[in-house]
């Protein structure tokens, strides 16, 4: 049988995967420095031969879109390209587009020295996601040494600045690279997850009064204006959690809805009455809720319970990430194909929701296309100092996704 086929070549294909994901780290890639990483997945491409890699600049105009997320220090997308590979398909079938990204958070300078300990391959990016990276193109391999010619049109997208945001995917849908469906590799631990929960950052500052700690009773310290804010916070995480039970795919305990508080930061002067008062942070949402929706209601329950000084004194934005939720029905036919495959190689497993954001809710909400988070790797190791994945699990997304492709695409 021409799985057995597949699942034998890209096991033996262990070796080189572990290899290559090594390679792949040993880049610097945050945002901004992918230019060398894109450059090695191209050529990687180009020697594979007969694919024709394609790098897709960014449109500088980008920054206009209501769907581009703002990036502190962003100068310009000069030289910065996602990679894009189409293998044209035979014709008479569906299109499928596989998408995933080389750059990852920061973390300190071990982090991108490789190291392997038997399956595992360890170093930022080995599951998220450059170990995804290779995975995509397992599967070309595959598809190439077996001599399987697809009837649809088969994508493969390495992007930028998913860390970020988005912004990658976000260009690639801008200039028309869409399929029938998507697939986002992130680390969903081989689970087919045709949902994900959605993640804003908010910024919410209350200005104080600053004088002298000696009269201080001539100042409003703005930190202790705060305290009230917090508590709103949490009432708002409270009723949000209630209203998000229930959730198919989404487990109520622990509920993946939260108001994060990430950092705080008041005053200027240990003897001075704090002048200002800052918090940052992000709210978890489940796909019964817009990206809308939760940035009125967090604006609408911050105005309702703000009293005395701060109602006069506070300023609310979300200027930074806004990644909306998504669902795609776990009956459409691509969820049903790619479960069908995975679970040939991994045995039975229901989807399930991804419990953070990715750029798949671009796929689904921006380009109207039904799309599914999928590949190998534990989302707990995602940006750890111990970031890892198994080589093995690797090998097993490129065969469940080699085998979804032959029947989503149809082979000629």
């Amino acid at each position: 049988m021409l799985s057995d086929d597949i699942k034998s070549f890209l096991m033996e294909q262990e070796e080189n995967a572990a290899r290559l994901l090594s390679e792949l780290i040993h880049y610097r890639s945050l945002v901004s420095k992918e230019e060398e990483i894109q450059s090695f997945i191209y050529d990687y491409l180009c020697v594979l031969g007969g694919l024709h890699p394609q790098y897709a600049p960014i449109d500088e105009d980008i920054v206009d879109d209501p769907d581009h997320t703002n990036v502190p220090g962003h100068k310009s997308y000069a030289g910065r390209n996602n990679v894009v590979v189409r293998v044209p398909g035979a014709g008479g079938g569906r299109s499928v587009l596989l998408n995933s990204h080389s750059d990852v958070v920061p973390g300190p300078e071990h982090v991108f020295t490789p190291r392997r300990e038997g399956d595992l391959v360890f170093g930022r990016g080995a599951c998220d996601a450059k170990g995804h990276v290779v995975t995509m193109l397992l599967v070309l391999r595959a598809l190439q040494e077996l001599e399987i010619r697809l009837r649809g049109d088969l994508m493969l997208q390495v992007v930028i600045e998913e860390e970020t945001g988005g912004n990658g995917s976000l260009s690639l849908i801008r200039q028309g690279q869409i399929a029938d469906a998507a697939v986002v590799l992130e680390p969903s631990n081989l689970h087919v997850c045709p949902a994900n929960r959605g993640a804003v950052w908010y910024r919410l500052a209350v200005e104080g009064k600053p004088v002298h700690m000696a009269k201080y009773y001539d100042g409003v310290n703005a930190v202790y204006e705060m305290t009230s804010v917090l508590t709103i916070l949490r009432e708002y995480e409270a009723r949000l959690r209630d209203e998000s039970r229930g959730q198919p795919l989404f487990p109520d305990d622990p509920s993946p809805v939260v108001v994060n508080l990430g950092t705080i930061k008041g005053g200027e002067w240990p003897a001075t009455v704090a002048g200002d008062c800052v918090i940052e942070g992000g709210v978890a949402f489940l796909p019964n809720k817009r990206l809308s929706q939760i940035r009125d209601e967090l604006r609408a329950a911050i105005e309702q319970g703000i009293s005395g000084w701060a109602r006069e004194n506070y300023s609310l934005d979300f200027a930074r990430l806004h990644n909306d939720a998504f669902a795609t029905p776990t009956d459409h036919p691509v969820v049903e194909a790619l479960c069908r495959a995975a679970d040939q190689v991994r045995g039975p497993d229901p989807p399930t929701g991804f419990i953070a954001s990715c750029d798949a809710r671009l796929f689904y909400h921006r380009a109207g296309i039904p799309t599914v988070v999928f590949g190998a790797g534990d989302l707990a190791h995602a940006h750890s100092a111990e970031e890892q994945v198994h080589i093995s699990d690797i090998i097993k997304a490129a065969q469940a996704l080699t085998l979804f492709v032959m029947e989503w695409c149809g082979v000629a």
